[in-house]
């Protein structure tokens, strides 16, 4: 049986998850309609028009970032994700307040998103983002845009320069896909590039959005804020539509299938497996989250590249860095020490940081399957 969100966003409020979708194991697997191992792998070769970069108010990257399609192939690939525009919607005047003030409102197992930018950290809650999935903000003086997708389980921030992003209600490979309010050009997450419209082509600034937990967080930042629920919209904030992460069930079970058929299959890891994915100009690459927690530090050969992926520990975090020289760096207790014996936090090693963010296995390999994946 397919579902649309329309169906699973509406289980919340006519009758309970559970009896909408049957046990806790989950949406079943789609049935796909053909084979997406037809979809032609191919990297984009489209330039933005630039004289819509030069006119735009949306900060704009000087360099595209890598996409593994032409656009047309990924037009092709939209589907309708069963709601209008502004079905889901961003939030556009978020409250905050500050942590010591919360109470008892999260379990401390409860997912959060973090964001520290210009010497200021927010945490947005995951049961808050899987009814809104953008919230246009202002962080540090910078107008910008933290976005979750739970059907691909990212979170992303980017910078907008004051102008909105809203949820378009389309997906393509099961991924969000957002549009400006100034000219309307489509952006999925995962790819932070148009696919069509004014800005065709034309990638995002992005920045970084961490999954923590709500007891990592506020020790880690006891003086940060949080999202409220003053969204301004009546949802059921403690219900979410798709499952649970606390603990794991429902769609977000690993081994369970997506709703949507993915561009591409890759059975090296489980569906829903989660991965660190980044995409340095040697190519893309994954790594095996619970790999990564176990080795803590991971010298990493790709391509010609020597790169250096670590764990944080005590925000449950990856952190990837490009590591040219190939020093070496060892790990004592939670400390990073190089070859002169100095330490660093693993957020903090005097390298080259690499953008990398957490995604759902066959999200990733869907956008791109020519992946390099270290397990």
């Amino acid at each position: 049986m397919n579902w649309t969100r329309r169906g699973v966003l509406a289980a919340t409020v006519s009758v309970s998850l559970a009896g909408c979708l049957g046990d806790s194991d989950g949406i079943g697997p789609y049935e796909p309609e053909g084979g997406s191992e037809d979809v032609t792998v191919e990297p984009m070769t489209a330039s933005p028009d630039e004289t819509a970069v030069s006119e735009t108010a949306l900060p704009i990257a000087d360099e595209q970032l890598p996409v593994s399609y032409p656009l047309e192939t990924l037009r092709d690939a939209v589907v309708d994700g069963g709601v209008p525009q502004d079905g889901i919607p961003s939030i556009d005047d978020p409250a905050f307040e500050p942590v010591a003030d919360v109470d008892d409102r999260f379990r401390e197992d409860d997912p959060v998103f973090g964001v520290v930018r210009e010497g200021e950290a927010r945490a947005y809650p995951q049961s808050i983002l899987v009814h809104h999935e953008i919230v246009n903000d202002e962080i540090g003086g910078e107008s910008v845009a933290v976005t979750y997708c739970p059907l691909t389980g990212t979170a992303m921030g980017f910078e907008r320069g004051g102008v909105e992003f809203g949820v378009s209600g389309n997906l393509v490979n099961s991924n969000l896909i957002m549009y400006d309010r100034e000219g309307e050009s489509m952006w999925p997450q995962m790819l932070g590039t148009a696919i069509e419209g004014p800005l065709e082509a034309a990638s995002l600034r992005e920045f970084p959005v961490h999954w923590n937990t709500w007891n990592d967080w506020r020790a880690a930042y006891p003086d940060s804020t949080v999202l409220t629920e003053d969204t301004g919209y009546v949802r059921d904030y403690g219900d979410d539509p798709y499952g649970m992460y606390n603990p794991v069930s429902g769609y977000y079970r690993e081994d369970s299938d997506p709703i949507f058929e993915p561009l591409r299959s890759d059975d090296r890891e489980p569906p829903k497996r989660m991965v660190l994915g980044a995409r340095p100009p040697e190519g893309p690459l994954s790594i095996d989250l619970e790999t990564l927690r176990d080795e803590r530090l991971l010298e990493i050969e790709h391509e010609d590249a020597t790169l250096l992926a670590v764990h944080d520990r005590s925000l449950d975090l990856g952190f990837l860095y490009r590591n040219p020289s190939e020093e070496t760096f060892v790990l004592e207790e939670d400390r990073i020490v190089d070859e002169n014996d100095d330490a660093y936090a693993p957020d903090d090693v005097p390298l080259e940081r690499v953008y990398a963010y957490d995604a759902m296995w066959f999200a990733w390999t869907g956008f791109y399957p020519e992946t390099t994946h270290f397990g």
